[in-house]
């Protein structure tokens, strides 16, 4: 019995989730203050655009034989980034080994400077802008990048032979509302050292934003589809409108919908081409991404929704031609929501863009109750870093969209190409049929269903009118006889 009670004492001393869980709600109790930031003027950008900041910026470079966990064989290794450019707020490292918790202190040692002659300038105390971890991803003997944590409460990680692309967030307050956009950040995080035989390596992470504090613990295990478990207490310091839970940040520049292409070799440009979703009911929805000349948001309405995501569905490198930028290796990311998240909405939001440095396409899960202060928050889900995955969605899906003007004022032709499911087995005399959807403020004026024979799928083409000057949404989908056999297409035409 000696024992168990000096195993139970020990337990009790180990850092765990739960006290970072502690240290967010306390932290809720408190005002907001503003983290002081003491990034030298020469790390810094001049004006908007600074070409040079950038370039120096890149100049400084981690020193590898600092890199957190090198010796030992572990299965781990943690590099730091340097704060600078645009990552003006330090986060406070540490390590949690078998329970112990030690900081991880800043020193410019860590860093070469490169052509930056401002090593003198930096203090001695500064902090790390964010951090990233490797493994073995791709090679056996070679600590390939497969995670990333910098900048406010974004992060990312990509899959084996995948490129980096799209982004997720711990939180989104907010965004594309009138009031503006509250940006929480991570401010301090745990990395669990690994064992040698882990496969898996654990983060913990402290939230903090003028509106709420957080906890999150993150499972991250790397594979041909990185998959990460997030698990979030959340404490609001007072009530907020919009609560995002699960961001995912992207960029839509142009695609094969786009009407108005700007004049460029390549013949698309993004990291996403469109939202996934499963609903409760089964019924999966494909959202193709558009960069419109004004805002657009889409909500979806639903109820413990079972999957949601934006997908690079296109693979196609022909369809990019982008040696250096691989658009067509960027990841997928899929959200499977863990325990019943209730009654709310995935939202899309796009913003409109004129080039491809800037991320603006954002999509999250927001719950119908507003959250108020003195509440308690807990969500956890799975996230997959990947490519192109055939169960998402496990029937036939849009491969394409093609919108180009049509026979008329105020209409579009929209061609759409179907594959996958049973599509590929049903000849091209089989009874198949749409299933379309205009609105309230549109015309259906024309609509073909037949086999693609070179792709093996199906193709519809429809001319539809739109009769005032309202958005017209519509919905596109595949049965024979009482079976669906397709996702369902869902699109807006803007006047």
């Amino acid at each position: 019995m000696g024992n168990v009670k000096a195993a139970d004492a020990d337990n009790k001393n180990k850092f765990g989730f739960e006290d970072v869980v502690r240290k967010a709600k306390a932290l809720s109790g408190k005002s907001y203050r503003q983290p002081a930031m003491r990034v030298p003027n020469a790390l810094l950008p001049k004006s908007e655009g600074d070409k040079e900041i950038y370039d120096n910026f890149r100049d400084i470079r981690f020193k590898k034989d600092k890199t957190l966990w090198l010796e030992g064989e572990l299965p781990f290794q943690v590099q730091m980034f340097h704060l600078g450019l645009y990552f003006k707020r330090p986060v406070k490292l540490h390590v949690v080994d078998h329970g112990k918790v030690e900081a991880l202190s800043f020193s410019p040692d860590f860093f070469d400077y490169g052509r930056n002659d401002i090593k003198d300038q930096i203090p001695a105390d500064l902090g790390f802008a964010g951090f990233r971890i490797h493994t073995p991803l791709n090679t056996p003997n070679y600590y390939d990048e497969v995670a990333v944590f910098l900048g406010a409460s974004y992060f990312r990680a990509v899959g084996r032979h995948i490129h980096y692309g799209l982004s997720a967030r711990g939180l989104a307050i907010d965004t594309a509302s009138s009031s503006g956009e509250e940006f929480p950040y991570f401010t301090s995080f745990w990395l669990n050292k690994p064992e040698p035989e882990d496969s898996m390596i654990v983060v913990f992470a402290l939230l903090d934003s003028p509106s709420i504090t957080g906890a999150y613990r993150f499972e991250i295990t790397p594979g041909i589809e990185t998959a990460m478990r997030v698990e979030m207490r959340l404490f609001p310091r007072e009530g907020i409108d919009k609560l995002g839970i699960a961001p995912l940040t992207s960029m839509f520049s142009f695609g094969e919908n786009t009407t108005n292409k700007p004049v460029d070799f390549r013949p698309e440009v993004h990291d996403s081409d469109g939202l996934v979703i499963e609903s409760a009911t089964g019924e999966w929805i494909w959202r193709p991404i558009q960069n419109n000349r004004s805002l657009l948001i889409n909500s979806f309405a639903m109820k413990n929704p079972r999957g949601f995501g934006l997908v690079q569905r296109d693979r196609d490198f022909d369809h990019y031609q982008d040696l250096e930028a691989r658009y067509d290796n960027r990841p997928s990311s899929w959200i499977v929501p863990e325990g019943q998240w209730g009654e709310g909405r995935i939202e899309l939001v796009q913003i409109p863009t004129a080039d491809e440095y800037h991320d603006n396409i954002v999509a999250f899960w927001v719950p119908k109750e507003i959250p108020k202060r003195g509440d308690e928050l807990a969500f956890s889900y799975r996230l997959r870093w990947h490519l192109s995955n055939p169960s998402r969605p496990n029937s036939g899906y849009v491969d394409a969209t093609r919108v180009v003007p049509g026979n008329g004022a105020n209409v579009r032709k929209i061609v759409l190409d179907y594959l996958g499911g049973q599509l590929e087995e049903l000849p091209a005399d089989a009874k198949v049929e749409a299933v379309i959807d205009v609105g309230n403020n549109g015309k259906l004026l024309e609509h073909q269903v037949l086999k693609n024979e070179l792709t093996n799928g199906w193709r519809v083409v429809i001319q539809v009118r739109r009769e005032n000057d309202q958005p017209l949404e519509l919905r596109v989908s595949l049965k024979r006889g009482q079976d669906y056999l397709t996702e369902t297409w869902n699109y807006s035409i803007i006047p």
